[in-house]
């Protein structure tokens, strides 16, 4: 306001972490333009598009993003283009369709029969003239790719307003997150954030349902800070660090300093 003479609308929106990443591919989305991906791996999974079902049957996820008018925009050298840029990322690749009046359009379309080709179009909610994109494979990957080809998208195509800020806080984060090297559960950010009340009852049978009090300030697609209310209870602690499988004795040596100011009253 004092800076640049622009009123900032408040309340900041708000935003939960699993809702973030289904529809932007991480938490710290630029909401200054729309393109959200979508999963369409239940529809993917009818269809006998080996590339897509193998994805699926391996654990993974399909998700398709729009292109506004991309099918008449997008030259063949502009599609491939975007293919070799989430190779690059660590995706196999992208899989394209064309929106026309009969349906759908691409080399892959036949493995799709007309009632998949409909529900994909009612899904992504595309008109003709669009182009959709598709990625498959481990749903971290898948995710990470997903963002940065959102990103691009939206700088290709000129769907940016550079003059807007677009405030966002992101909030109901994981505590936890599994390591399947090593088959067990760690901590998503540390082992000192206050898990939600709704959720201790997850803590010992269900760690991955557990979500933490915590929460990031966003603009524009940039992580300006972020923050957490601490476990101030030492029981709560002390179950914390069990689900990663982390001893007392071991949390006294580490962090014997904190667990001990508790005794004395500690300030959330």
């Amino acid at each position: 306001k004092q800076v640049k003479g622009i009123s900032i609308k408040t309340p900041f929106a708000r935003m939960s972490y699993a809702d973030s990443m289904a529809k932007y591919g991480c938490d710290k989305p630029d909401l200054r333009f729309a393109l959200e991906h979508i999963d369409v791996s239940e529809i993917a999974h009818k269809s006998d598009f080996a590339v897509f079902k193998s994805a699926i049957d391996k654990g993974g996820i399909v998700k398709g993003i729009t292109v506004p008018g991309g099918g008449a925009k997008f030259s063949r050298k502009e599609i491939d283009a975007y293919i070799a840029f989430a190779q690059s990322l660590g995706a196999a690749g992208l899989a394209w369709m064309k929106v026309t009046g009969q349906g759908l359009e691409s080399s892959i379309t036949k493995f799709f029969n007309t009632a998949a080709q409909k529900q994909l179009i009612s899904k992504l909610q595309a008109k003709e003239g669009d182009l959709l994109f598709f990625c498959a494979g481990e749903e971290k990957l898948v995710h990470n790719t997903m963002w940065k080809v959102r990103l691009k998208l939206g700088e290709d195509l000129g769907l940016i307003n550079k003059d807007e800020f677009n405030f966002c806080w992101i909030n109901h984060f994981p505590l936890f997150e599994w390591n399947a090297d090593e088959e067990k559960w760690d901590a998503m950010h540390h082992i000192f954030t206050m898990p939600r009340d709704e959720d201790l009852k997850y803590l010992e049978e269900n760690p991955g349902k557990v979500r933490g009090k915590l929460y990031d300030l966003v603009l524009n697609g940039v992580e300006l800070s972020s923050g957490s209310i601490r476990i101030h209870k030492p029981e709560i602690q002390e179950r914390v660090m069990k689900v990663i499988g982390m001893t007392m004795e071991e949390a006294q040596n580490k962090f014997g300093f904190l667990l001990q100011a508790f005794k004395y009253g500690a300030p959330p």
